[in-house]
């Protein structure tokens, strides 16, 4: 076996020549001068029947010593049928990938891809709070190498400023920003679900709804004695009767509707998933329209405002006419009417599947948020006229213990 020839002081007298040479160390290990006067560390080595080149470093960063080192390290990879060029390339690849890869990369990367799904408000919230509280901390770090524990600190530090709901919030977008790095190959595990109850629990803000049968029995007949104007009496009747987005039933416009096949299409653009969401209309709803496109068809909108016709009604409208009718704004809202039917729809043994869908709700698990608007449509037909049956018999001040289910209390 060849042994080891060079020493420090032969490699630092050695002066470039016209041409490139070698001078050999042993066991594959020489040192390469080109006439420039730079000197490189290569192995020369025979894998698969082929003689191979393996660059070690430029003398003098790399010593003597590190240079053998290095190739000691390379023959114990071939000694496991290891290529230690392969093996190099890898391992560059995977330095390269886990330096582009850093957290701020790949959660830019997910907030672009959900950005045309999201209204601006809501992903100017997002941003915001990652650039804030998340990026200053993890930003640079590759996101596989982070750990449970530095996402626990960063996310501390924000509940230590008293914001624990933003602190909440801040872990959930980690996890969706973790579950796409998984889902692109550049992260295995989903840190955040380590740190379940790790934060102190906060009363999430709920808009002001009313669940009880008798009291939205009460609330009907309210609606119905409405004394205000004519389109916002209407607005208030098919709030419990659609329970879209309150924007979403502000905004509508006639060419949406075919009340013939009893059908409210709300396009994409005015959805807050941005996916085309269907709304069966139950007969009370259908009546509720024909009695009010005679008075507002003309304008475009269903709801058009008071002051100009050519814009809809206020973002308030229904809200004040709530306040009117002697509900307080921890009693009822316009968006409350959505929690109502949800509460209630449940209770009653409705598919949750089909609830959610007619609620236009992305998916829990956020692996599905895109649907397809016909799902379980037949099923939601079903349900919104027994739901609107339903409100009918509470109106009437019957005790509805199901859906078509009444008796006269």
């Amino acid at each position: 076996m060849a042994i080891d020839k060079l020493n420090d002081s032969q490699i630092r007298s050695v002066r470039p020549r016209e041409k490139v040479f070698r001078i050999h160390d042993g066991l594959g290990l020489y040192l390469e001068v080109t006439p420039g006067g730079h000197r490189w560390w290569r192995f020369k080595y025979t894998f698969g029947g082929k003689e191979k080149r393996v660059a070690l470093g430029v003398y003098p960063q790399i010593t003597l010593k590190d240079a053998r080192e290095r190739r000691d390290a390379a023959r114990r990879q071939l000694a496991h049928y290891i290529d230690p060029s392969v093996a190099k390339r890898e391992a560059k690849a995977a330095r390269v990938a886990r330096t582009e890869n850093t957290f701020e990369a790949v959660a830019r990367e997910w907030f672009a891809k959900r950005l045309p799904v999201w209204k601006l408000s809501h992903s100017s919230k997002v941003i915001r709070r990652l650039e804030i509280d998340i990026f200053p901390w993890l930003g640079q770090r590759p996101i596989a190498d982070i750990k449970a524990t530095e996402l626990l600190q960063v996310v501390r530090r924000i509940e230590d400023r008293g914001v624990v709901e933003t602190a909440h919030r801040s872990l959930m977008n980690c996890g969706q920003i973790l579950r796409y790095a998984i889902a692109t190959g550049r992260a295995e595990r989903d840190l955040s679900q380590d740190l379940r109850g790790a934060l102190a629990p906060y009363n999430e803000k709920h808009f002001a709804t009313i669940v009880e049968p008798k009291q939205v029995g009460a609330l009907m007949r309210a609606i119905d004695g409405y004394k205000g104007a004519f389109i916002t009496k209407c607005a208030l009747q098919l709030a419990p009767l659609t329970f879209v987005r309150p924007g979403e039933l502000r905004m509508a416009v006639w060419q949406e509707f075919d009340l013939d096949n009893a059908e409210w299409r709300i396009p994409a653009e005015r959805m807050k998933m941005k996916a085309t969401h269907i709304v069966p209309l139950a007969r009370q709803a259908v009546a509720v329209l024909r009695e009010l496109h005679p008075v507002s068809s003309r304008w475009g909108y269903v709801f058009p405002g008071v002051r100009t016709r050519k814009r809809p009604m206020s973002e308030n409208t229904v809200n004040a006419a709530l306040r009117r009718l002697g509900y307080g704004r921890d009693e009822m809202t316009g968006h409350g009417f959505r929690s109502m039917a949800c509460t209630l729809l449940n209770e009653q043994g409705w598919n949750r599947d089909a609830i959610e869908r007619q609620l236009a709700h992305a998916e829990r698990d956020h692996v599905r948020a895109a649907y397809n608007y016909a799902d379980y449509l037949p099923e939601r037909r079903k349900m919104m006229q027994g739901w609107a049956d339903y409100l009918d018999g509470l109106r009437r001040g019957a005790e509805v213990v199901g859906i078509g289910v009444a008796r006269v209390a």
